[in-house]
């Protein structure tokens, strides 16, 4: 497992452990810090799975706002907390991580989608993440890390 994998894992975790027990977000360094320890105790990640997580928490709103949007069948609280929350990471890195291509968000979301979500998590996931970045480009919204990938795009 590749260290911004890992990273990505506990971040989900903490996430799904926080809406999980609907915590306040001051409790969210206490979950990071048992997560780390659970899980990779001697795992120095360089603060990826704090920003993460912060990511998520100052931009949740809007975040919820695009789920909503590109899931209009499926209202917030009945996305499964496991879906929601790789949906809450997906939608952060996609639209808002400037360091973060779009194929590395899609890619990883899915996989946290398969591995921990149910039998059809990840093509939920998929089918959600796809159409939002595919409204991204149709609007021209390509973060500056993947104007290499798409150099017909400015």
């Amino acid at each position: 497992m590749s260290n911004r994998h890992l990273s990505r894992t506990i971040a989900l975790q903490s996430l799904y452990q926080w809406d999980f027990l609907r915590m306040p977000e001051g409790k969210l360094p206490e979950i990071i810090a048992f997560n780390r320890e659970e899980f990779a105790p001697k795992f120095d990640d360089e603060g990826f799975i704090e920003e993460l997580i912060q990511g998520v928490v100052n931009h949740r709103t809007a975040i919820d706002e695009v789920i909503t949007k590109f899931a209009p069948n499926w209202p917030l609280d009945s996305i499964t907390v496991i879906d929601r929350n790789v949906l809450r990471l997906g939608v952060f890195e996609l639209k808002f991580h400037e360091r973060i291509p779009a194929k590395v968000a899609l890619n990883e979301a899915i996989e946290l989608a398969k591995g921990f979500g149910g039998q059809a998590s990840g093509r939920f996931v998929n089918g959600v993440l796809g159409a939002i970045y595919k409204d991204m480009v149709a609007h021209g919204e390509i973060k500056e890390v993947d104007k290499n990938v798409h150099p017909l795009i400015t």
